[in-house]
Formats: structure tokens, sequence, C-alpha cells
């Protein structure tokens, strides 16, 4: 699957699901693995392990692959590796003490949440997907 219909997709089910402070991170001079990092927030173990269902169950309906998920039995970090897309899905105190923006916000990716732009500027200058593709 195409990166930016990935990232759409992804971004589209943490929606779907209410995920709070979605912020998309482009890791391509960071790390070989991976080309995105998303990192969202659900308010409690229910909802982190509903949006990492969602996530898993909408990407691989859009013919896209889910390797891993990782942390369900506790719900407090999940983990879903989509392959060129890892999404964190954390609870507020988690991601205020881990602040894994700062680890992989080097460059910000500007994306369309709930019909408007998030800037997801906040360590340096944002670079903007394609609008069509959002």
């Amino acid at each position: 699957m195409d990166l930016r219909k990935l990232q759409r997709t992804i971004i589209d089910a943490l929606e779907d699901v209410k995920a709070q402070d979605i912020r998309v991170f482009d890791t391509t001079k960071l790390s070989d693995l991976f080309d995105r990092v998303v990192i969202a927030t659900g308010n409690s173990n229910r909802q982190t392990r509903s949006l990492a269902f969602s996530v898993s169950t909408t990407v691989k309906e859009k013919g896209g692959d889910v390797i891993s998920i990782e942390g369900l039995d506790t719900g407090e970090w999940v983990l879903v590796d989509c392959g060129d897309i890892i999404v964190h899905i954390l609870q507020p105190a988690i991601r205020s003490y881990y602040q894994l923006e700062g680890m992989w916000g080097g460059k910000p990716v500007r994306v369309k949440l709930n019909g408007g732009i998030k800037s997801n500027r906040s360590t340096g200058p944002s670079t903007e997907d394609d609008p069509d593709d959002e």
C-alpha cells in the first residue's frame, strides 16, 4: 500500500474511535525500518485497545499489512506495526512521561484531522503531504 494511503487509512481509523492529539512524524532520515511514526492518545485501556483494533482492521480491509500489535494486555501503551508506519497509542500519563514526540519529532508532517489541517509543528518545520491524498 502506498505510504500516503496507509497514513490516511491509519488516521481515519484513529479518528473513528475518537483518538486525541494525533501526531504524524516523518522518520525517513532517522530510521531505515519505517517511514512514519503516528502517536495518538486514548483515555482508557478499553479505548487504546479499540483504537489498535480499529487501525489493524481498517488497514487489513484496505489491503495493507499489520505485522504485529504489542501492549494489548495492559492497554496503557499499544504499538501497531504496519510496516512503513508505526502507530503508538498511549494513555495520557504514559504519553506525557515518555514524550515520544521528542524522539521522533524531528520532521513533523501536516495532515488533515477532523476536516481541518493539523500542523504537527512542535520541533521543526512542517512538510505537507499532497492534500489530494488526505
